[in-house]
């Protein structure tokens, strides 16, 4: 576990004393509600989504979710998600990963979900790299539902 300054933490002690941290994932609290905005996008759209907090998936729909479920993001996605900004994968850039060991899919557009001021995680749209090959990079559609999803999980968590 990373602990990085600023990161909410619970703080619990057990019967013998011993203080136990743990760390608070705002965007935990929305798991389910992010499971099915993720396989909505998947079913009307035909997108692979990968919903994540800061350290780990928390949601996805178009990939195995064996693979992804739980597992922790690279280090690129954390360098999205510190951006604040809209990443798109260019055709020229090398593939960015979603998650650390390997995967069999790549970002196509990402946008960091930010509550209150405060970074929570990422909404991921992915591709195999048969797919990335034969299609352009992200689209306008897929872009603006990229951006519209992290924005409403983000005003999900201020409310």
């Amino acid at each position: 576990m990373r602990i990085r300054e600023g990161d909410p933490l619970e703080i619990y002690t057990d019967r013998e004393g011993e203080v136990i941290f743990k760390k608070y994932s705002p965007i935990g609290e929305l798991t389910s509600f992010a499971a099915q905005y993720a396989d909505t996008l998947n079913k009307t759209c035909g997108m692979s989504v990968v919903i994540t907090d800061r350290d780990a998936v928390i949601a996805c729909a178009g990939v195995p979710k064996k693979e992804y479920n739980e597992k922790k993001i690279s280090g690129e996605i954390e360098d999205v998600i510190e951006s604040r900004a809209l990443y798109v994968s260019a055709a020229d850039t090398q593939s960015i990963p979603v998650i650390e060991d390997g995967s069999s899919h790549f970002v196509s557009c990402a946008m960091p979900i930010i509550s209150e001021g405060d970074l929570v995680g990422c909404v991921i749209s992915v591709q195999t790299p048969e797919n990335q090959n034969a299609q352009p990079p992200a689209r306008d559609v897929e872009i603006k539902l990229i951006q519209t999803a992290a924005s409403f999980l983000g005003k999900q968590l201020e409310a």
